[in-house]
């Protein structure tokens, strides 16, 4: 777990995915670009009404049966549009809130499949309190797709082993993937557990890949452990995964980390296809799922609407990532020149704190702002407003300084806000972060910059680039109506790190570089 609008969440055209994931490519690439088939089903599961309570095993399996019927008209659904892999959310079978007593009822045996060669719908009875896993491993075989799902399993240990927990036995977040036969391929074992009492995180990091004959090697991650080296950034140096099966069980938390908004984050930082389902349960803030490539997202998010939502997109089998710096921009562009000019420290173009003066007829200069301190993801940022249709702006926190350089169509009545974090985030989980952030500030008030909001009417063209002491940056990109957007470029320049963006066609919630600087947790 972690703690509306919607998007067309039916998406089979191969013209407009292949002309997004085209962008940037030659037309002999594009030609020649192969695809898969991909499923993501954001499930409204139904929960124990007492997750406190102790239940019979009977009793778990007749709630669990009542998630896996829908699972089963989703695979059933997907196999009629082709699909090829399905993915399922974190929690989707079993629920949350569940004491380490509570749920055992719950939990399926898990025989490693690295030691057992298994299919667990053809061999029902082979390993005892392991319904779960027959009646996914079916679904698979009648779907002929390869499943990723979640649930609850156990692991007996002897009291001999030191980490064994005192009622002798491990409980693990696992996840699971079936190959279109059945046959149980691997299993991970969730290990950045985010207050979930009732597991444990195992001893070893599990970094778990699987092959699939129509797309290469997989990855696998649940929630948390997307801000997390392990496994999340050991996964990704292997250059052999391009896609990452994703279940989560994420809360929503605006302005920097809504579900869809970090899903897309991954996806873009390391040109990987990200297969993210998460949980649909609107009142804990819990929804945003989507197919996403480092150029196009197909995504699901809704607050109002309480059934789930299915999915399905062709997806490259080899995602091209955003161009870099080389020939992506012009030099002749104004507004990139300006910034090359300021990020090179050029002669022509004198910087002072806040103020950039790059000739004396410059219109885009502007007086220096106030900076002033706000809230945001609980931690203290520090920020300046943005005003005027133009400008430069630069923030700066410990080691980390920020700077906007911007251009405004049009402008509104709405505040906005350049903001710098340099520390360790407290709060819901401890890690340390550098991030830069233009974000739209709840109301006019400076103390109202870092509140949850959705909707927005500003428009800018802008470079956003800040002295980042780590190379894992996520580029977060949010605008009106919950909607994704993607930066025109992305790239080191100077020891600086920058997103350039231009051409908004909806108003800018958030456009943030985040840093993760895992060394510092």
């Amino acid at each position: 777990m972690f703690g509306a609008l919607t998007a067309p969440a039916l998406f089979l055209l191969l013209g407009c995915s292949a002309l997004a994931l085209g962008v940037g490519s030659g037309s002999q690439e594009r030609r020649e670009t192969e695809y898969y088939v991909a499923a993501v089903y954001e499930h409204r599961s139904v929960l124990s009404q007492n997750p406190l309570e102790l239940s019979s095993r009977q009793q778990a399996l007749e709630l669990m049966k009542q998630n896996l019927d829908v699972y089963e008209q989703q695979v059933i659904a997907a196999a009629q549009k082709g699909v090829q892999i399905i993915v399922f959310p974190e929690d989707g079978i079993h629920g949350f809130n569940f004491t380490r007593t509570s749920i055992y009822p719950f939990l399926d045996f898990m025989p490693s499949p690295r030691m057992v060669r298994w299919n667990p719908c053809l061999e029902p009875f082979r390993f005892n309190d392991t319904e779960v896993l027959q009646r996914l491993s079916c679904m698979a075989m009648k779907g002929q797709m390869f499943l990723v799902a979640n649930l609850g399993t156990k692991q007996p240990c002897l009291h001999s082993d030191p980490e064994c927990p005192h009622d002798g036995r491990y409980q693990f977040n696992t996840n699971v993937v079936f190959s279109n036969n059945g046959t149980l391929v691997d299993r991970y074992r969730k290990h950045n557990l985010y207050f979930e009492a009732a597991f444990d995180s195992p001893a070893t990091v599990d970094l778990i890949t699987f092959d699939t004959p129509f797309a290469g090697k997989f990855g696998m991650l649940t929630c948390f452990d997307i801000l997390f080296f392990d496994p999340t950034i050991r996964l990704l140096r292997d250059s052999e995964v391009k896609h990452i099966v994703y279940p989560t069980a994420w809360m929503n938390q605006l302005p920097l980390l809504a579900a869809i908004e970090i899903q897309k984050a991954l996806a873009t930082a390391f040109s990987v296809s990200v297969l993210a389902a998460n949980i649909h349960h609107p009142t804990l803030g819990m929804t945003g799922s989507g197919i996403h490539t480092p150029l196009q997202s197909f995504w699901y998010h809704d607050m109002d609407n309480p059934s789930g939502h299915l999915i399905i997109a062709q997806v490259a089998t080899n995602p091209l990532g955003l161009v870099g710096t080389e020939n992506a921009t012009s030099e002749t562009d104004p507004s990139h020149s300006k910034f090359l000019k300021i990020l090179s420290g050029d002669p022509y173009c004198e910087k002072d704190a806040q103020e950039v003066h790059c000739d004396e007829a410059a219109k885009w200069n502007m007086n220096v702002p106030p900076t002033f301190h706000s809230e945001m993801m609980y931690d203290n940022f520090t920020l300046v407003p943005v005003w005027g249709k133009e400008g430069y702006l630069q923030v700066c926190s410990n080691s980390l300084c920020c700077h906007l350089l911007y251009e405004r169509p049009t402008l509104s009545q709405e505040l906005y806000a350049l903001g710098v974090f340099d520390g360790l985030h407290k709060v819901h989980g401890t890690y340390y972060i550098q991030v830069c952030a233009l974000v739209k500030c709840g109301g006019p008030g400076f103390d109202t910059c870092g509140q949850e909001i959705t909707e927005a009417q500003g428009l800018f063209d802008f470079h956003l680039w800040g002295n980042f002491s780590t190379s894992y940056i996520f580029p977060l990109f949010l605008t009106s109506g919950m909607t994704l957007d993607t930066p025109n470029q992305l790239g080191w320049m100077n020891d600086h790190y920058f997103l350039r963006k231009s051409g908004l066609s909806s108003g800018l919630v958030t456009a943030a570089l985040y840093g993760r600087l895992y060394e510092r947790d």
